[in-house]
């Protein structure tokens, strides 16, 4: 499981692209499926960023932010935005490959994530013991005290969710619009 955890890990993003090309073929948006598509897109660009400006990655346990209701906001967030998505192609094929690669991808790769973070700081075992692994609690777990930081947002160069996300709503509606097929 930990040698699939780490191929993973280095598929995830470049698997991504190559299922964003399949996505837009597949894809058959009407105004109606975008519009609430979008609605998702921007929760999860939201909650993504929002995560981005808090964690501080392998440098201290972060229990901060949304952090305080979930121990993975960001893999939260990218769940939320392939909803998103999903909603907006109206392709039971595009369903079925996103929960496939959810499943295949992400979970083995939040687990080896948690490995590695229990191993890291000793404080994760409390921690993930107060705090679910995905679907977040109602009321608040860990510690609201730290702010949002802009400059961890830009390191973390979250605004690339953001971009890649515009760029397929673009195409998405180009496609509506008849400007490919």
């Amino acid at each position: 499981m930990a040698s699939w955890a780490r191929v993973a890990r280095r598929i995830r993003v470049p698997l991504g692209f190559a299922f964003a090309a399949l996505y837009l073929w597949l894809a058959r948006p009407v105004v109606r499926s975008l519009l609430l598509g979008l609605v998702f897109v921007a929760m999860g660009l939201a909650l993504r960023a929002l995560a981005s400006g808090h964690v501080q990655k392998n440098e201290q346990l972060t229990v901060t932010g949304p952090y305080a209701y979930t121990r993975n906001p960001l893999y939260l967030g990218s769940m939320i935005l392939a909803i998103g998505f999903v909603i907006a192609a109206r392709s039971l094929w595009v369903t079925l490959i996103l929960v496939i690669f959810f499943g295949a991808i992400y979970l083995p790769v939040i687990r080896a994530e948690e490995q590695y973070l229990a191993h890291r700081f000793p404080d994760f075992a409390d921690y993930a013991s107060r705090v679910p692994r995905l679907l977040p609690r109602m009321s608040l777990a860990g510690d609201s005290g730290r702010n949002f930081s802009w400059a961890l947002y830009w390191k973390h160069r979250e605004y690339n969710a953001t971009l890649g996300s515009v760029a397929i709503l673009a195409a998405l509606v180009a496609k509506l619009a008849g400007v490919f097929r």
